[in-house]
């Protein structure tokens, strides 16, 4: 425990110390060159001391140090050097201080490296000379390297100073001259040097015009052609055996290599000189040519490898050199040997399997990139092969069939070659868990050198003064394939790397090239044009500058740190290689000695012994592949390591179970050596690291067959230590059901886990094994989520127990994978959770999530970012972030652990502060990363105001209140909106431009163009408005002209923020070049509109051409694939439509009339109908409950409509221009093609709603609708009854208290009743609908509208006759109201219920179920009815009884009593003729407008 406390304690000092050191190196920067150039100028004077030392005899090697070790330390610190050197140059011409002083200080690490192995060399060498040279040229380095520096500081302080620059190169030749001059002082390197010397002395004997016979006979010169042949041969094996050993077998090798060259290249001329013909000679030069040329790359290779053994890369091409020299000494033997048909063909097979013998002699890296399956695959093709090519060789010898004989002998080496190369010893030995894969490097340094070396020859030959035009051609096809490879491999390097140093100068190199190269080409293009000096005098002086460059570059890629990591196999591995590397050896051995023996059987064929020797090899041959085949498939990849994982996991299981028993009974002993806290972050971290690996498994078990092994096992490692952990954490848990779920999900895991390994055993990484693919992925799936359920369950146990160690783990490992949108963390939550402790747990777990999620993005972020300036600052940032997350989650825990401590609340808080003070940072660097794509947004939103702003302000226009200000007219406008349109052409520009610009750029473009656009808007509306209030068309027209262009600048906008740093294919840039088209389209139509608003004859025209773009515009946006923002109803969208049908007949009057204000009201009609049209239409289309195919066909209906009544407008427009006396009878006819499209709509209106979908505008629905609305207000009238309570009275009053109750209990019948009535109206007009008799769409329009209109009516007459109902028995019942009023409206619902039933059997069938259910429904309401006025008539009556009248004594008042009745008797009796009168005429007035049917109905009646 104290440990794991330990190592977190080193992790946190560690965070800290980069933190700190990053901070010293920004604020030390420029100081980086000065302690350079001091540490190098003391490097010079410690080689000067060591040469002291040695001629004094007392420079003596350091511990550790042997003369290979130094040597191979020279020869890496010297690639470091050039690699850095290069660097250092690059940035010095770009003049960046800071990356300058980085690139220095990386000059002085590797000369220091250097200055410590020349040293090495110095002392472990034991002849004085060579001490001697090698501490001198150590010494020289290091003074031009001094001078480098220095020179570098004078350039960066004069940056873009030419002279400087020179010097600066001339320098860094003179530090590159230095050290090749060190590394040839090697032991060995110089013996290399003399045997490629020896070979270019000798080879140039074949630049002789003629080669004169030796007189000998070719016999004779062909037998020691052969002999000759054998030796070269034999030394180039040789060659690939000493670069492997130390330098004196390299050194030996070599000088017997170049005597044995000497002799095969005398030989060869002598065989030219012994040719027949011309044409023959001239083929033996070509083939010694090749010979040379492969004999050179086989001592270059050499001497690469002797200086840095370790590179797979360098062992792999040595090989390959080996046999390019096999193979063309071959085809020379081919052609110069005349002996009996088959002879060569054995020879060359004998030399080619020596050739591929060395294969086998250290297997330590791959010799091909076939994978252990396509390995077995080729062995068993090639063993097929081989067993035919055997039998063909006996049978052919024994027959005497020589040239057959030869064919078999040739495919026997071919198939031997091929199965010693698929064998897949390497690929068994590093599939071992204990081994490690080589890696490839960041690039291959022998593509650089192979390329500088074809590219230095080739400007060779253009300036070479005898190369005729076609030679100059093939020179330059050639620097171009080979600077277009370089600068691809340049580009992939920079994508790959990590190190944002080398990432520029990879590009920057890359650049060079490319520069340079376009100079060579174009002098050369001059030089084909005109072959005379001056060109060629030009060519030579631009081949310089490429060279230069392209030496740079392969200096650059030669760093070690680039370089190529070997593999490391380890003794167990050797162990499974050994058996399949001795039957490859049996094979090839016994090969030989068949091929051998066939040869001379070619010749003999009676020998009987022989043939005895032929059928033993023959045999061992077979028996040899037979075990190869049985090794390779017994050894097969990972199977061991997958058996053994599934032991494991089986006793993990078992364990589980145990300890589950050991739970259910009380009996699993708590562990007291350790906390809880530990447990639980043994447990996290075990599941983080199996979750980690699960995908690696399932790639190695889809297709990687050499890493299942290695992935399985770490996989299972991880078990033993989760159970553990497990059963312990477990056993400290209180409660038996929390116990159980850790046991069972733990176990849950690890059963997953075990049925994996199964799949993943069986799928064993051949990525043919199709049927094992479905498995393979359900299994991963099932482990994934039973990782995910584990550790939720942890996390959640962690957090509550203030366990905060995992989740600061989490943190470290997210910044660690961040080398390079994002989440907004809950900081604040954490702050006020310091109130609430218990929350600070999940509070904290969350933080940790998110903060996860932010780092996986800011990779990516930094990745994209405009500069690596702006990407290091980001990952800077989300750093900083990181350790602060750290801290307010360990004090998180800290606080739940102590909820009362408040100190620990405090520091709670100050880290709460500082993390929400990171964030600010990160949104910072953020906002400096993308300031033009925010810029884009922010304009885009200024846009839309911009566009709702117009809209306002075009209802102004339209209701006629946009009125002028003052006297202006509209010429005192006109100028500055063309002027402010022109300058939104020029804003438009950048803005496209910005796109593939900086972001800076694209903001400023983005600022300016929303600019000029509120300007424009501003001045078009102060235009408009000057128009005058009296001509709202023409307002409306102008207006939408500036609309259209904010519109179409909205999009351009959002198309440049998605094509923003795009490539220029990405179809984003396609949307951006259209989106500017139509801005441009736009800009012009206002400019037009803006010259036609005062010109009376061409403004309808200009506003008709204005609205036909504008429909097009609309129409390109609705056929686009792209879906609608919302979705609308059906029945919405057949509103829209109505508005065609008003708009194309204002169109066909407009094309009569042609009058400018008719075409001018049209073409605002029409913009605002077809494009309502559209929107609706699509976004109709795209409701969920809409079908594929009502959906395409609506879009179809759609986009058919919209063309037909463009079609209309475009005939308008013509009729307009011609003014013809036919324009009448055609505009009607495109009027009656455009409005069917219209009509179509409907029907796919009516498949998109649905089966049950109706006409919102169809009178027989309206009346059902009315039904229903009746009969809910009803009941909700009668529940308001329900509620109500008579009013308490003394009790006295018995009679009136009944009254009230019986006025309540009438009122709520007849609602009820009505309620009931209406109910069965809406069923009898369905009826009618079903039958036929009302059509769902009238086929009589007029017919059924009249009686569906009588329905309407008298269902609302019921609704509200009910409603007047409730309020007056509310009213009686509260004191408020008379009985009169009572009565009044019960035979008002009387009345307008038998008005309902008239209307309903206008149509119905009288001995329909429904329509017996209406009438007994009618006779229901009028029972009701008439029981609550006998009721309130009975309850007047009474009141009338009981009113007591008092008569006055005294006479004169007797009689003024009687005056004041009979007066108020005749003021009754008038208001009541009054009333009636009233009455009836209320009734004439409603039975006008009854339907006829209704009417006669009623008079029948």
């Amino acid at each position: 425990e104290r440990d794991g406390q330990c190592a977190k304690n080193l992790a946190s000092a560690l965070a800290e110390l980069r933190t700190a050191s990053q901070k010293a190196q920004e604020a030390c920067g420029p100081l980086e060159i000065d302690n350079a150039l001091s540490m190098v100028r003391d490097l010079e004077k410690d080689m000067k001391e060591a040469k002291v030392s040695a001629e004094e005899g007392k420079l003596k090697p350091l511990p550790g140090e042997t003369l290979e070790k130094c040597c191979q330390d020279l020869g890496t610190s010297t690639k470091a050097v050039s690699s850095a050197i290069a660097q250092l140059l690059s940035e010095a011409t770009q003049g960046n201080e800071n990356y300058t002083g980085m690139a220095a200080r990386d000059v002085a690490q590797a000369l220091k490296s250097l200055a410590s192995a020349a040293r090495g060399v110095a002392a472990t060498t034991d002849d004085a000379a060579a001490r001697g040279a090698m501490l001198d040229c150590a010494g020289d380095v290091m003074d031009k390297s001094g001078n480098l520096i220095e020179e570098t500081k004078r350039a960066i302080a004069k940056p873009g100073d030419a002279e400087s620059q020179q010097r600066l190169a001339q320098v860094a030749k003179a530090v590159s001259q230095a050290l090749n001059r060190c590394v040839n002082c090697l032991p060995g390197q110089r013996d290399v040097d003399n045997a490629i010397r020896t070979v270019g002395e000798a080879s140039k004997a074949l630049l002789a015009d003629s080669f004169p016979s030796s007189g000998r006979s070719f016999q004779e010169v062909q037998s020691q052609l052969n002999e000759v042949a054998a030796g070269l041969n034999q030394s180039a094996n040789e060659v690939v055996q000493a670069s492997r050993g130390t330098t004196q077998d390299l050194a030996r090798a070599t000088s017997k290599f170049g005597q044995d060259f000497s002799n095969f290249l005398e030989a060869g001329v002598d065989m030219a000189g012994t040719s027949q013909s011309k044409e023959d000679q001239t083929q033996v030069v070509s083939n010694l040519k090749t010979i040379s040329m492969s004999s050179s790359k086989l001592l270059l290779a050499a001497k690469a490898l002797s200086t840095d053994p370790s590179s797979p890369n360098l062992k792999n091409q040595l090989a390959a050199a080996a046999r390019a020299v096999t193979d063309s000494i071959n085809q020379l033997i081919t052609m110069c040997t005349q002996q009996a048909p088959g002879q060569k063909e054995c020879d060359n097979a004998l030399r080619e399997l020596e050739s591929v013998r060395g294969m086998l002699e250290n297997p330590t890296e791959a010799v091909s990139e076939l994978s252990y399956f396509d390995c077995i695959d080729s062995v068993m093709e090639n063993s097929k092969i081989l067993g035919e090519s055997m039998a063909g060789i006996s049978h052919n010898a024994k027959n005497s069939n020589l040239p057959e004989f030869g064919d078999s002998v040739s495919s026997g080496s071919k198939a031997l070659c091929g199965l010693t190369e698929a064998a897949g010893a390497y690929l068994v030995g590093v599939s071992d868990p204990n081994s490690s894969a080589g890696q490839k490097g960041l690039v291959d340094p022998a593509q650089f050198a192979r390329a500088n070396q074809s590219i230095q020859m080739a400007c060779q030959n253009l300036v070479d003064p005898a190369c005729t035009q076609s030679q100059v051609l093939s020179a330059a096809t050639i620097v171009a394939k080979h600077t277009s490879a370089l600068c691809n491999a340049c580009r992939l390097a920079s994508s790959k790397t990590p190190n944002a140093v080398a990432k520029r100068q990879f590009v920057q190199s890359a650049k060079e090239v490319a520069n340079t190269t376009a100079n060579l080409v174009k002098s050369i293009k001059a030089l084909d044009g005109a072959f005379n000096q001056e060109n060629r005098e030009k060519c030579r002086a631009a081949t310089g500058p490429l060279i230069e460059a392209v030496d740079n570059l392969t200096a650059f890629a030669s760093n070690p740190e680039f370089a190529s990591i070997p593999a490391q196999i380890s003794p167990e591995g050797r162990a499974a290689m050994e058996p399949i590397v001795v039957a490859a050896k049996t094979m090839l051995e016994s090969s030989t000695g068949l091929i051998q023996t066939a040869r001379s059987l070619a010749v003999n064929p009676k020998d009987p012994p022989k043939w005895s020797v032929l059928a033993g090899h023959s045999r061992t041959v077979s028996d040899s592949i037979k075990k190869l085949i049985t090794n390779m498939r017994e050894k097969a990849p990972g199977q061991r390591e997958c058996d053994d994982a599934i032991e494991v996991l089986n006793g993990c299981i078992r364990e589980v179970d145990q300890a589950s028993l050991a739970a259910i009974s009380q009996q699993l002993t708590p562990r007291e050596d350790i906390s809880m806290e530990t447990l639980h972050e043994q447990m996290a971290a075990s599941v983080h690291e199996i979750s980690n690996l699960i995908d690696p498994v399932a790639v190695a078990a889809r297709s990687e067959a050499s890493q299942l092994g290695h992935k399985v096992s770490q996989m299972a490692s991880y078990f033993e230590p989760l159970i553990m952990a497990a059963i312990g954490a477990a056993s400290k848990i209180l409660s038996s059901q929390q116990q159980m779920a850790v046991l069972d999900q733990t176990k849950t895991l690890t059963e997953s886990a075990l049925q994996m390994l199964y799949t993943a055993k069986e799928a064993g990484g051949n990525p043919k094994a199709a049927h094992m693919q479905e498995a393979l992925e359900e299994s991963v799936q099932m482990m994934k989520e039973a990782v995910d359920d584990l550790g939720a369950t942890l996390a959640e146990a962690a957090s509550a127990a203030g366990a905060v160690g995992g989740m600061v783990d989490s943190i470290n490992d997210a910044i660690n994978k961040m080398e390079d949108p994002f989440f907004i963390l809950p900081f604040v939550q954490v702050t006020k959770s310091n109130t609430n402790p218990d929350d600070l747990g999940g509070l904290a777990n969350q933080l940790t999530n998110e903060f996860g999620n932010l780092a996986d993005e800011a990779k990516y972020a930094a990745v994209t970012a405009e500069n690596d300036e702006i990407g290091s600052h980001i990952k800077k940032q989300v750093g900083e972030l990181g350790f602060s997350c750290t801290g307010l989650v360990t004090k998180a825990g800290a606080l739940q652990c102590s909820p009362n401590d408040s100190f620990t609340k405090k520091e709670l808080i100050e880290s709460a502060r500082k993390v929400s003070e990171k964030v600010s940072h990160v949104l910072a660097s953020l906002q400096a990363g993308n300031r033009g794509t925010q810029a884009c947004i922010t304009a885009a939103s200024a846009v839309s105001g911009i566009i709702a702003d117009l809209d306002t302000t075009i209802m102004f226009a339209t209701a006629g209140t946009l009125n002028r200000e003052n006297a202006e007219t509209f010429a005192d406008h006109r100028e500055c909106i063309l002027k402010t349109a022109k300058a939104l052409v020029e804003d438009t520009k950048l803005l496209v431009s910005g796109a593939g610009a900086s972001q800076e750029k694209l903001a400023q473009a983005a600022q300016s163009s929303v600019t000029t656009i509120t300007k424009l808007a501003d001045v078009v509306k102060l235009g408009a408005a000057s128009l005058g209030a009296e001509d709202p068309e023409t307002q409306v027209v102008l207006i939408n002209a500036v609309k259209d262009v904010a519109k179409a600048l909205g999009n351009l906008i959002s198309a440049t923020k998605a094509a923003a740093g795009k490539p220029h294919d990405d179809p984003s840039m396609l949307q951006l070049k259209n989106s500017a088209k139509v801005m441009v389209t736009n800009v012009t139509s206002l400019l037009k509109t803006v010259k036609a608003v005062e010109d009376e004859a061409t403004k309808g025209t200009r506003a008709l051409e204005a609205t036909i773009e504008h429909i097009k515009q609309e129409l390109a946006v609705f056929s686009s694939s792209e879906p609608p923002a919302k979705t609308t109803t059906p029945e919405e969208f057949i509103r829209m439509t109505k508005g065609i049908t008003m708009a194309t007949a204002k169109a066909v009057a407009a094309g009569n009339s042609c009058r400018q204000e008719d075409i001018i009201a049209t073409a605002n009609l029409s913009r605002r109908a077809i494009a309502d049209m559209l929107h609706s239409c699509k976004e109709a289309a795209y409701h969920p409950e809409v079908n594929r195919d009502v959906q395409m066909r609506a879009l179809r209906y759609g986009n058919e409509c919209a063309t037909g009544y463009l079609g209309l407008l475009e005939h308008v427009l013509v009729v307009r221009l011609q003014h013809s006396t036919l324009r009448g009878p055609e505009s009607g006819r495109r009027a009656s093609r455009a409005v069917p499209e219209c009509a179509r709509l409907s029907p796919s209106s009516v498949c998109a709603a649905g089966t049950e979908w109706v006409d919102p505008e169809d009178p027989t629905v309206i009346a059902e609708n009315e039904l229903l609305g009746a009969a809910a207000a009803i009941e909700a009238a009668a529940k308001k009854l329900e509620q109500l309570r008579p009013r308490t009275k003394p009790k006295e009053a018995d009679e009136s208290l009944n009254f009230e109750e019986q006025i309540l209990e009438a009122a709520k019948s007849i609602a009820a009743a009505t309620s009931a009535l209406v109910k069965a109206a809406s069923a009898a007009q369905r009826e009618l609908v079903a039958q036929g008799k009302v059509g769902a769409i009238p086929a009589n329009a007029v017919d059924d509208g009249q009686w569906s209109q009588g329905l309407i009516s008298a269902a609302r007459m019921v609704a509200a006759a009910t409603n007047n109902l409730c309020e007056a028995a509310n009213s009686a019942v509260q004191g408020h109201a008379s009985e009169e009023k009572l009565i009044s409206s019960a035979k008002q619902v009387a009345a307008s219920t038998a008005q309902l039933l008239v209307a309903c059997k206008v149509k119905a069938d009288q001995d329909s179920q429904t329509m017996k259910r209406l009438q007994a429904a009618g006779n229901a309401v009028k029972r009701a009815s008439d029981n609550l006025v006998k009721a309130a008539q009975k309850a007047a009556f009474d009141a009338q009884d009981d009113q007591a009248v008092v008569v006055k004594s005294k006479m004169v008042g007797g009689i003024a009593q009687i005056i004041a009745a009979q007066e108020e008797m005749l003021r009754k009796e008038r208001e009541l003729d009054e009333a009636r009168k009233k009455l009836a005429m209320i009734r004439q007035q409603q039975y006008k407008f009854l339907p006829s049917e209704l009417r006669e109905d009623s008079q029948e009646q």
